[in-house]
């Protein structure tokens, strides 16, 4: 393994220098293909196989009441999916509740028949409440009782679907492991513990702060608590900036790997912010109360939502973190005789010029300062600012839903007066016609009309289109009915498969494809300086865009057992999505250099997840990105995944027209850049050395220079 080989791309300095070998090269070459494989079998092994198809382990729940009746029900309930225990009184359940040591309670009612109230707090997770009363609400059935839900801890209104703890956790992880990368590169003098304490002290303040300014007074998620952000922050981005310097030390380089492991890749899954950690395998739940994103969402959450209960445990995690870390550094700064970062030579000179970012020219000591600051500030905007700008708050608006029946005309303009802005209501003359045009995708419910006075209705809907926007038509029909008086009967014409519960496996797929195109390019912008045409590196990114295909097919289908079938297409659209989105970071990297991936990561992965509608319908979230749908490769390869699983193959000729459309520029436009950097060259020859060009290693034409934002 060359220890010279950043994961991220940069090849350490020094380790480019003349008379590097052939046996060199090879090695270097196939770490380009290793570290970004490694970085997205990581993080899609790990979602997919923890998220495709998630059941409660253990769920702590309580039955209120006393006696032989009340002691039955927690017997019942005990076994492999609720751990029930009895409590005395309302008081105490609210009290477990607030404190997180239970999902729900069930109070049943005083008299035979009467009315059982589950009680539930959806601020410590949607998910984990919805999962427990789900769980609860067959208890009562049994029993003939109606049920009623009382919801002891709600969400705010400025961050209906919690995600203001979510975003903001992730922030801190991104500010604590982000800037590493960058400050081995561009100033590894700041990588001794007695400069990086300071720094990291002001940075972690100055991330909080962002972080609040960004959820609270721009986006509107969080009302006031600065402070706990700034206390929340400051520990759990000191925790992990402390955590990766320790690990830089000892790994080099290839610390990144071992960070987005242990900060994202086992974090999600096991911080409960996203899905209750009770529905996953006891591995995560066991890493939720050690891992620093668990310790730090939840010490937001008890802060923002419950007064501070149950702060203590996380807080105490992460002071452990930074206590742990800082005395291993300083032992490993002792045992090591001033060579700070395995693999890379000292740095002699502070002052010297180096590169700023991977791959790029040498810089003044002033703009790789300014570098190491703005590049991860830009990625903690972006994933914290235009996430949460997305989906703090789902409001449902154009819902395309159509009316069938007798008097389809006069209900449809009675809709569009009642909810006008909520549905778009048109008219279908058949259920057959509606029901297809639900399998089109074209229209999200179809709304039949009762035969005779008196006789039920009939709501059409699929929760393989999106389980969240299924609910929400079900919500407003169901209060239209009752409102009418009329029964309501629901179709789900396209289930989700046993394997996808969630419907979230199509976007984890699609997400893959498009993480997978920009990363290799990432690599390939530091690792590979020599493959400057486009000639060079096509073969590269075919190899590479085939590969992957085949091997996330085999991943998820094969190995994971959650996408089933339609092998050829799957690897096919996914070679062909990897390819053009690889093109297309091609251009701006080689162009602009590594920060490109900023805007790219923006438009191919960001603002790509609301417009897709894999996770929150598109219906949900603000209008902008209903308009992005039909443009971005993200919407595209996330409505390929589930039209090919669900909705035989239904739009997947115009989704393949879209990734061909971003393959056909990303070519014609790298074109471009080869005639442009042609022109450099002659220019060069003609008038002498550009100070924007830099010398190439000798792995290059002896003599030649090389653009410096440009392979």
């Amino acid at each position: 393994m060359d220890p010279a080989i950043d994961t991220s791309g940069a090849v350490a300095p020094g380790s480019d220098a003349p008379g590097a070998d052939r046996k060199e090269r090879i090695v270097r070459t196939t770490f380009l293909f290793v570290i970004p494989f490694l970085m997205v079998t990581m993080m899609f092994a790990t979602y997919v196989a923890t998220m495709h198809s998630p059941h409660p382990r253990g769920m702590p729940v309580a039955v209120i009441g006393s006696g032989a009746q009340a002691q039955a029900i927690v017997d019942g309930l005990n076994g492999a999916s609720t751990e029930a225990r009895l409590v005395a009184s309302r008081a105490e359940a609210v009290d477990l509740l607030q404190e997180r040591e239970i999902t729900a309670a069930l109070q049943p009612p005083t008299t035979d028949g009467g009315t059982a109230t589950i009680l539930t707090a959806m601020a410590a997770g949607a998910s984990e409440a919805t999962t427990a009363q789900q769980l609860l609400a067959p208890v009562a059935a049994d029993a003939n009782w109606t049920v009623a839900v009382d919801n002891v801890a709600p969400l705010p209104d400025g961050d209906l679907a919690g995600i203001a703890v979510l975003f903001a956790a992730m922030g801190m992880m991104l500010a604590g492991y982000v800037p590493l990368s960058v400050l081995l590169m561009a100033t590894p003098n700041l990588l001794r513990l007695r400069r990086f304490l300071p720094v990291l002290v002001g940075w972690s303040a100055v991330t909080s702060t962002i972080i609040w300014l960004v959820l609270g007074p721009i986006v509107g998620a969080v009302d006031g608590h600065y402070l706990t952000f700034l206390g929340v922050g400051m520990l759990a981005t000191g925790a992990v900036g402390l955590a990766q310097l320790l690990f830089t030390k000892i790994l080099g380089p290839l610390a990144v790997l071992l960070g987005m492991l242990l900060y994202v890749v086992f974090g999600m899954p096991a911080s409960g912010l996203a899905v209750s950690v009770h529905t996953m395998p006891g591995f995560f739940q066991f890493l939720h109360h050690v891992l620093p994103l668990p310790a730090a969402g939840e010490a937001l959450r008890s802060a923002l939502y419950f007064d501070g209960r149950g702060i203590a445990p996380y807080l105490i995690t992460l002071v452990v973190w930074i206590v742990a870390a800082l005395a291993l550094c300083l032992l490993k700064e002792r045992s090591s005789g001033g060579q700070t970062i395995p693999g890379t030579p000292p740095i002699a000179d502070p002052d010297a010029d180096l590169p700023a970012l991977a791959g790029g020219p040498p810089r003044s000591k002033r703009f790789r300062y300014a570098t190491v600051a703005a590049f991860p500030l830009s990625i903690l905007g972006v994933v914290v600012g235009l996430m949460s700008f997305s989906m703090h708050k789902p409001q449902p608006h154009d819902i395309p839903v159509v009316v069938v029946g007798a008097q389809a005309e006069q209900a449809a303009a009675g809709l569009r007066t009642q909810l006008d802005g909520i549905l778009d209501v048109g008219v279908a003359a058949s259920v057959a016609e509606a029901t297809s045009r639900i399998h089109d995708q074209d229209i999200v419910a179809a709304y039949v009309l009762p035969i005779a006075q008196g006789g039920e209705a009939t709501l059409y809907s699929s929760s393989a289109a999106g389980s969240s926007q299924q609910t929400m038509v079900r919500t407003i029909f169901q209060q239209i009915a009752a409102a009418q008086q009329t029964p309501l009967a629901v179709n789900d014409v396209a289930p989700l498969s046993d394997t996808d519960t969630m419907g979230s496996n199509s976007l984890y797929v699609g997400m893959s494809w498009i993480m997978a195109g920009f990363l290799f390019l990432a690599v390939l912008r530091g690792g590979a300086p020599h493959l400057r045409r486009t000639r060079q590196f096509l073969p590269y990114l075919g190899g590479w865009a085939v590969g992957m295909a085949v091997w996330l097919w085999f991943l998820f289908d094969v190995l994971i057992g959650a996408v089933n079938g339609h092998a050829w297409e799957m690897i096919g659209f996914g070679a062909a999505t990897i390819f053009a989105v690889s093109l297309v970071t091609g251009v701006f990297t080689r162009t602009f250099g590594l920060a490109a991936i900023i805007p790219v990561m923006v438009v191919m992965m960001m603002a790509g997840v609301p417009a897709s509608g894999g996770g929150l319908s598109v219906y949900m979230v603000p209008e902008f990105f209903q308009s992005l749908k039909g443009i971005l490769p993200l919407p595209a390869a996330v409505d390929t995944a589930r039209a090919l699983t669900y909705f035989d193959r239904s739009g997947v000729g115009r989704n393949l027209l879209t990734i061909a459309i971003w393959a056909g520029a990303g070519l014609l436009l790298n074109l471009a850049v080869d005639a442009w950097l042609k022109w450099r060259e002659r220019r060069t020859d003609a008038s002498g050395p550009d100070p924007d060009l830099e010398p190439v290693s000798s792995q290059d034409r002896p003599g030649e220079l090389k653009p410096a934002a440009a392979h």
